[in-house]
């Protein structure tokens, strides 16, 4: 995968797509056999020194009320993605996080990232809102 138009072509083959723009790709992902969903969010992003990286994400939960030292720990134990802040719709979201080089990218790379960051997305949020499926 060289350029984000690769990997879109391959997430729109192989996904269900919900928003597409460019440089950002919105894929919707089935879990538990489809009793639970989590979107997943690719962007292309770039470096400072020019180069190109992919971004996945899912957001998470809105922030109000989170214990943020439990957030904290997750970080620092994670070993898949960290965990940031960003707006969705006006509302400050934790959202989980993998940036990786296109050149280090390959379909099944791509595959592994969506897959991964969309279940202990969809982990997280379950433990954070007590069960519930909001995003």
């Amino acid at each position: 995968m060289q350029n984000f138009e690769q990997i879109r072509t391959h997430v729109a083959a192989n996904y269900r797509v919900t928003a597409s723009e460019p440089y950002l790709v919105c894929v919707e992902l089935s879990l538990e056999n489809g009793t639970r969903h989590q979107s997943i969010f690719l962007a292309e992003l770039e470096n400072e020194d020019g180069r190109s990286y992919l971004r996945v994400s899912t957001a998470v939960a809105p922030i109000t009320g989170l214990d943020t030292r439990r957030a904290l720990v997750f970080n620092w134990e994670s070993r898949v993605g960290y965990l940031a802040i960003s707006d969705l719709d006006g509302v400050p979201y934790l959202h989980l996080c993998e940036n990786r080089p296109y050149e280090a990218l390959t379909a099944a790379e791509v595959d592994r990232l969506i897959l991964e960051i969309g279940g202990v997305g969809d982990n997280m949020e379950r433990m954070l809102s007590a069960g519930g499926d909001l995003l």
